[in-house]
């Protein structure tokens, strides 16, 4: 059986709340976004490999997986 993987997910920017949908790499982590609304990088909270696991509304493509994605 084959996984489905979802490679769209609505990302909330924590400092001013923007969201926007993206598309999420398949094969490495996002460790930096710039919101597109407050022009802010964020970065992923504690203990999280990304933007996404820790913001979007889906976690990354390799967790999703149960992969590790980070070294």
């Amino acid at each position: 059986m084959q996984e489905n993987i979802v490679l769209e997910s609505t990302i909330t920017c924590p400092h001013c709340g923007f969201q926007k949908e993206e598309t999420m790499p398949v094969d490495a982590c996002q460790y930096f976004y710039a919101c597109t609304n407050c022009k802010i990088t964020i970065k992923p909270k504690h203990g999280d490999c990304c933007v996404y696991c820790s913001y979007g509304t889906v976690k990354c493509p390799p967790i999703q997986m149960n992969k590790s994605c980070c070294a």
